[in-house]
């Protein structure tokens, strides 16, 4: 009688090698939309954060130069041609650094440049400072902005700051 000794080889075999790589996958196709979601919502904050911090600047500048009042607390609508010619972050700079802010940023979480209003010629009027993100996309929707909010996940909507408040805002 001859004994075969039996060697046990350890390992998978290929259909459990095939099964934990579905399971992966499977996981991975759930993950990955939310993580790309979750960067998005990421981008929208930080701009949101830059544009209130650039505009109690605005407001804080404003409030020394005239003692403005509550610009804008009625208003229902916004039209960019009113608040003069749009200037860029170095002349904002300028106005505003160092006494009401540090840096004034130049560019949105998405990496699209910030439109800027400064009224100069005339801070008695009524619109006096505007601050616009023109989104993921960056392309302006208007140039006219209804105050109203919108749906959050739509990274492509304009967000817009004016005279203290904001105009175009994602819903949360």
């Amino acid at each position: 009688m001859v004994h075969r000794l039996r060697t046990r080889q350890d390992g998978f075999t290929l259909i459990e090698l095939l099964v934990v790589v579905a399971i992966i996958g499977i996981l991975v196709s759930m993950l990955i939309p939310n993580l790309l979601d979750g960067l998005q919502k990421a981008k929208q904050k930080r701009t949101l954060g830059d544009m209130r911090i650039v505009g109690t600047s605005m407001f804080a500048w404003l409030t020394d130069q005239v003692g403005a009042s509550a610009a804008g607390a009625n208003a229902t609508q916004v039209d960019l041609a009113s608040y003069g010619p749009q200037i860029t972050a170095t002349n904002l700079s300028t106005v505003l650094i160092p006494m009401y802010i540090q840096e004034v940023p130049i560019k949105d979480g998405w990496k699209n440049p910030y439109d800027y209003y400064l009224h100069l010629a005339d801070i008695h009027s009524l619109n006096v400072m505007c601050i616009r993100s023109r989104g993921r996309d960056n392309a302006p929707d208007s140039s006219t902005y209804t105050v109203t909010s919108f749906e959050p996940t739509d990274y492509d909507r304009d967000i817009v700051w004016a005279d203290g408040f904001l105009v175009r805002w994602p819903q949360r």
